[in-house]
């Protein structure tokens, strides 16, 4: 299958699950659709300057990437249409709600750094595309908190792209602007 015919069976998909919960990207009206087209998009000009990349898998993974999180998709709904490693590459994104809050990102990039490079390039793409102007209500303890976070995220995964790593130490400085409004 064509990256066109995948790109657009699988947003649709996504999209259809996130409008079951209306979801919004935070602090604005806008459908969540327009996050996951952007780390998409993160993915496919990454996979032109990446060697030995798979953008048809990684294109799947970054718009599917919040659907066990966010929606009522299963692993078993995303391993019967996408298959296994999808779901798996789904689920190792997927933040544990068992754990306690402090310890979810490192157990998400333990369970990512399992995985082949393509999912540590759509958590990379994740940041990068989240590293936005926070919403507003937000105060500067929580927008502090939100680019260490970054910063583990580029540490932890920044060798498995080189090019998404240069993106994400660009767009982290870039949100220094927003720490003290």
């Amino acid at each position: 299958m064509d990256i066109q015919t995948i790109y657009q069976e699988t947003i649709k998909f996504a999209t259809a699950k996130h409008l079951e919960q209306n979801q919004k990207i935070p602090g604005t009206e806008l459908p969540y659709v327009v996050h996951l087209s952007n780390v998409a998009m993160e993915i496919l000009i990454a996979s032109f300057n990446t060697k030995e990349f798979d953008p048809n898998f990684a294109i799947k993974v970054a718009l599917l990437h919040d659907t066990l999180e966010d929606t009522s998709t299963s692993f078993e709904e995303l391993t019967d249409l996408y298959g296994i490693d999808v779901a798996h590459a789904v689920a190792a994104l997927t933040k544990n709600s068992d754990l306690p809050k402090e310890e979810r990102m490192m157990d998400s990039l333990g369970r990512i750094k399992k995985l082949n490079k393509e999912v540590w390039a759509v958590k990379l793409a994740d940041r990068i595309t989240n590293l936005q102007r926070p919403p507003a209500f937000w105060d500067a303890e929580k927008r502090l908190k939100y680019k260490k976070e970054a910063l583990l995220i580029l540490i932890e995964l920044g060798e498995g792209n080189e090019y998404l790593a240069q993106r994400l130490k660009e767009k982290i400085i870039e949100y220094d602007q927003y720490i003290q409004e």
